[in-house]
């Protein structure tokens, strides 16, 4: 068998740990078996394992292999649907313990960050960029917002205010979050692994999950016959998993975004950019985001495809973008391209539940997987061990299947975001 590999990112290459792990054969027993080794599953893992479980974390390829290893490495706030869609579409109840959450992933990144002394290029901060008075308006309503619910420490930007954070022309206005950043997201999940293992949870690559089989206690069968059996199992592949859990894929769709990493920049030129060295994303429907790297480099990312479709030319995409944003990067060279799968659901909101007394899943993050997937993780975690109060309030989220089925829901979904894109150039 030839041993998988990450994809041919920057992240990839500038990853701290490379060391495979062991190919899961045999037969074992556990407490909690976890599909996935992702945010999600990593986090929920270093969850149970502090409190003592014992842990086996199956992944079908490499620590990190999909959007955890993949993504803007961007620590954004709330979730892809605010606390005002939240309490307007699940009621006040839920909307109200819903913003207790928000802001609750960047705080765990950051304690785990500290405890574990993850070297994951961690800064402080982040400017949601409006590109139009529309835009601007409701990011002083987020402020607002946000406000309400406890973070008092926004700041709007106007015009001029912006360029203190953007070398660029392009927007009319923004919001600066300190309590958002950007670390290496690839890095994070490798170091959080490491946590695991060193608390004996053991993690298995290129051991994918072929079935299921439901009872008390439940069984996993892997690819080469491997068999683990656990009394809870968590299912945590997100956009990479299909086939296991029919109940609940048919809510979700795989999406690809493409991601850019330039060579490193004199700093002069970074100082230029991004003057805070915060990370960036805009409030356009198919947004850019973008950052400065541990070493200097301009990482930009944008577009959508619908239905997991990998771009044949990703900088084709992309270098348009950011030479829109940034005219005067026209001669710098990118060293990195590659593209990356997350997986939405209808909603925009997480798709967490139980199938049975003892399947946990979660997934559908919906473009804000960094900080969700570890609150997640950290969740699940408390299910696990009986404290089901934090779970229970994502499982009570109504979810619907995609209009259309698996065959009409990627033309459907793209003519919606075709759409939300005019709206956007529009300012309307």
């Amino acid at each position: 068998m030839t041993f998988p590999t990450h994809a041919n990112s920057y992240y990839a290459a500038s990853a701290n740990d490379k060391a495979e792990r062991p190919v899961f054969s045999g037969a074992a027993v556990c407490d909690v078996c976890i599909i996935g080794a992702g945010f999600t599953g990593i986090s929920t893992a270093l969850s149970l394992v502090e409190q003592g479980k014992s842990v086996i974390v199956l992944e079908g390829s490499r620590i990190g292999f999909g959007a955890s290893g993949r993504n803007g490495g961007q620590i954004v706030n709330s979730f892809n649907r605010d606390i005002d869609y939240i309490t307007k579409h699940y009621g006040a109840e839920i909307g109200r313990k819903m913003a207790a959450m928000a802001f609750s992933g960047s705080e765990l990144i950051r304690r785990r960050i500290e405890q574990y002394n993850i070297d994951c290029d961690l800064k402080n901060g982040n400017v949601f960029a409006a590109c139009n008075t529309k835009q601007f308006n409701e990011l002083k309503e987020k402020k607002r917002l946000w406000e309400a619910n406890g973070h008092q420490s926004l700041q709007l930007l106007d015009q001029d205010g912006i360029k203190a954070f953007i070398g660029s022309d392009r927007y009319v206005g923004g919001l600066f979050d300190p309590l958002g950043g950007h670390i290496q997201p690839l890095n994070l999940v490798l170091g959080q692994a490491q946590a695991v293992e060193a608390q004996g949870g053991k993690i298995y690559e290129a051991s994918k999950v072929v079935r299921i089989e439901h009872g008390t206690p439940v069984k996993v069968v892997t690819e080469n016959g491997g068999t683990v059996t656990a009394e809870k199992l968590v299912v945590a592949g997100n956009a990479y998993v299909f086939g296991l859990l029919p109940e609940v894929e048919s809510q979700a769709m795989p999406c690809g975004t493409q991601v850019i990493a330039t060579e490193p920049l004199a700093l002069e030129l970074q100082q230029k950019l991004l003057p805070k060295d915060t990370c960036v994303e805009d409030c356009n429907y198919l947004l850019d985001y973008y950052r400065l790297s541990g070493d200097g480099r301009l990482i930009y990312g944008g577009g959508t495809t619908y239905g997991a479709r990998d771009p044949g030319k990703i900088e084709s995409i992309i270098v348009p973008k950011m030479l829109k944003t940034f005219p005067f990067l026209k001669d710098v060279k990118v060293d990195y391209a590659w593209t990356g799968n997350f997986l939405l659901t209808l909603m925009r909101m997480p798709q967490v539940g139980k199938i049975g007394n003892n399947v946990y899943y979660s997934q559908g993050y919906s473009g804000h997987g960094v900080t969700n997937a570890h609150l997640m993780g950290e969740i699940l975690g408390e299910a696990l061990m009986g404290n089901t109060e934090r779970f229970d309030v994502f499982a009570a989220l109504r979810h619907f299947p995609f209009p259309g089925g698996r065959l009409f829901r990627v033309p459907y979904t793209a003519v919606g975001a075709a759409y939300y894109s005019m709206r956007d150039k529009l300012g309307i």
